[in-house]
């Protein structure tokens, strides 16, 4: 069996040094401790795919903490149950013994365990962002309610900017030259006059 040990941080400017401590106090090689310096929103990660590469049935991989792996439980699961049973390595959590699948109890293996954990991490939190999404929504919601507008307030148009939209949309002028004009940018000029069309066509409709 050989043990291995994985850290990640979230940024370069982070100092994985607390992680490495607490691996090497298990006597880990440090050629076998493998860092990224990214987020953990997903697992396309350089030296967690390397990490996977290296481990054989039997082999221990230690983690401080689960968020450590990753942030999407639904992704922690999926990379979880590759280790844990197509690769048939064992996992150690520091942090939260329960997750450790290195252990066998009467008849209910750490694997079994680890699995029935994980899954109410997962529940507790997709509610937890269900939660959040849900205040969110009531907060703004309250907020325009009351009167709070979200989002850039749009500058009024220039005074004449109905004249030359109607000379530009008759081909008397260039977008250019009506955005020169009027001292708007060209690519503002013509959102604007995409605006006026749609709202035109709006009325049309009615």
């Amino acid at each position: 069996m050989k043990m291995y040990g994985y850290v990640r941080v979230s940024t370069k400017e982070q100092n994985p040094e607390r992680q490495l401590t607490a691996l090497k106090e298990y006597g880990i090689a440090r050629r076998n401790i493998y860092l990224d310096q990214m987020s953990g929103k997903d697992f396309a990660r350089p030296q967690y795919r390397k990490l996977l590469m290296r481990l054989k049935p039997g082999d221990l991989l230690i983690i401080k903490s689960i968020d450590r792996l990753g942030r999407n439980y639904g992704e922690i699961l999926e990379q979880w149950r590759k280790i844990t049973k197509e690769i048939r390595a064992d996992i150690r959590v520091i942090d939260m013994p329960l997750l450790n699948t290195d252990f066998s109890q009467e008849d209910l293996t750490g694997v079994f365990i680890s699995d029935l954990v994980l899954q109410i991490l997962a529940y507790v939190a997709e509610t937890e962002r269900a939660f959040i999404r849900q205040r969110q929504a009531e907060g703004i919601a309250a907020a325009r309610k009351s009167g709070v507008k979200f989002g850039c307030e749009k500058k009024e148009l220039p005074k004449d900017f109905e004249k030359y939209f109607a000379s530009w949309k008759k081909g008397e002028i260039s977008m250019r030259k009506a955005a020169g004009a009027l001292g708007m940018s060209h690519s503002t000029f013509y959102r604007r006059c995409k605006e006026r069309e749609d709202g035109e066509k709006r009325e049309k409709n009615l």
